[in-house]
């Protein structure tokens, strides 16, 4: 037989809970990127601290020397890259420069020369350039030559 709960008086909720919650820790810091959507056209020079997402269009110059950026399929991008990884599915017209990575996708173009430390390209992308595969010492020993070579330039010793 069921009853009817028409004569049970209404439970009462304390406001301060019985045991103390605590949110799980994460291991490590929460991954941030920021992202320049479709719609978005960006002329100029785009630098940042933070993983990139590249949907939209961009020309001009990208450094993000520390992070990853990663062309969307959607995103068109006419520019000189410096990144530690980048990862192509869209269209790149430009030279690039990575510390770390390259990962060209089957959808992804780039046409333009290469300096990386590994490099991947899938089946079906398109890669236009020449490509230099240099160790880290190799990159190292490059930017200080570079870094004395400019200062001799300008007159600095």
């Amino acid at each position: 037989m069921l009853q009817s709960n028409l004569n049970v008086p209404p439970q009462k909720f304390s406001n301060t809970p019985t045991t103390p919650y605590t949110p799980a820790k994460t291991a490590g810091a929460p991954m941030e990127q920021a992202t320049i959507g479709r719609s978005l056209v960006i002329k100029g020079e785009v630098s940042g601290s933070e993983s990139l997402y590249i949907d939209g269009t961009i020309e001009g110059t990208i450094n993000f020397a520390d992070n990853r950026i990663t062309i969307g399929r959607n995103g068109h991008v006419a520019a000189n890259i410096t990144a530690k990884e980048l990862v192509i599915m869209g269209t790149v017209k430009g030279n690039v420069e990575c510390t770390d990575r390259l990962d060209i996708r089957g959808e992804g173009s780039l046409t333009g020369d290469v300096i990386t430390e590994r490099i991947s390209v899938e089946d079906g992308a398109i890669m236009t350039g020449s490509i230099e595969v240099r160790t880290t010492a190799q990159q190292k020993k490059k930017s200080s030559e570079e870094t004395k070579t400019m200062a001799a330039a300008a007159g600095v010793n």
